[in-house]
């Protein structure tokens, strides 16, 4: 009952703050300590608001310095040197050589930066869908005086991806579909406080097994006027299939990995369409 209750306030502050301005949602433990240089090249810039220079001397004229075909600059090779050492910096501080494991039994399918976990639980089918592409939340604007910050004091970038879980029943045609987000306004718990919901149900909705598209000709129920206790039924009814808390903290390290390895390999891309190699 006590979990109810909590849930209910939780539920009942999300719909109060839902027409103001969203706090920021402290990110979980795991921390990766850079801010990326790639564009934030200038502090004077960042602290004028103008967009950062990658060069300051005058433009040279371009010049073709190989056989490729393709034009090469002096900005270019500058560009180029650049994205060597970005790529440098970012492998060194690089937590997870490879992808963490998920607990509980999930087997994970990669699509470039989508990624399908699959869970099997006494007949019934669960997957959850996320894609890394725009799961950094946006730092907020610091005073340029204290622009400046040491590697210590950066600010953690954390992936907290949109997720899609699908329930599907055996002999059933449609699944039960939850499309899930981590709020920014939720605060983490610390010891001896009660554990608190980091993920929030948007919408529920039942959908054709399978189907890429969300049909919008099905019902789809909208959690900001939901009753409480509907709400905390769902929340358990996906606790009860293995997502919960420990779940989306999981997920947030497997998605913060993913998307730095893909970041990695952007660089390293548009490092070979730099240079025309």
């Amino acid at each position: 009952m006590l979990k109810s209750v909590s849930r209910a306030v939780q539920l009942a502050a999300r719909l109060s703050l839902s027409s103001s301005a969203p706090a920021v949602r402290p990110a979980p433990s795991l921390r990766r300590s850079f801010s990326r240089s790639f564009w934030s090249l200038s502090s004077s810039g960042a602290a004028s608001g103008s967009r950062p220079r990658l060069l300051t001397a005058t433009r040279a004229l371009p010049t073709l310095s190989c056989g490729c075909g393709s034009l090469h600059t002096e900005g270019d090779k500058a560009f180029a040197e650049f994205l060597t050492d970005e790529i440098k910096e970012e492998k060194k501080i690089q937590k997870n050589k490879s992808l963490p494991k998920m607990s509980g039994g999930w087997e994970l399918e990669l699509n470039g930066t989508e990624a399908k976990l699959i869970r099997s639980l006494s007949g019934e089918k669960v997957t959850i869908t996320f894609n890394v592409n725009n799961s950094i939340p946006p730092q907020l604007e610091e005073d340029p005086e204290h622009a400046q910050k040491s590697p210590e004091d950066e600010p953690e970038i954390v992936s907290t991806p949109n997720f899609v879980v699908e329930v599907t029943k055996p002999g059933v045609k449609s699944s039960l579909v939850f499309d899930c987000h981590f709020p920014e306004d939720e605060t983490g718990h610390g010891e001896g406080e009660e554990e608190s919901d980091i993920f929030a149900i948007r919408e529920v909705s039942f959908q054709p097994e399978g189907d890429v598209e969300w049909k919008e000709t099905s019902y789809t129920l909208n959690t900001d006027s939901l009753d409480w206790a509907l709400y905390d039924h769902l929340m358990d009814f996906l606790a009860d299939r293995g997502v919960d808390n420990t779940f989306a903290d999981e997920l947030t390290e497997l998605s913060t990995a993913l998307e730095h390895q893909e970041y990695i390999k952007f660089l390293e891309d548009l490092s070979t369409f730099v240079k025309c190699k």
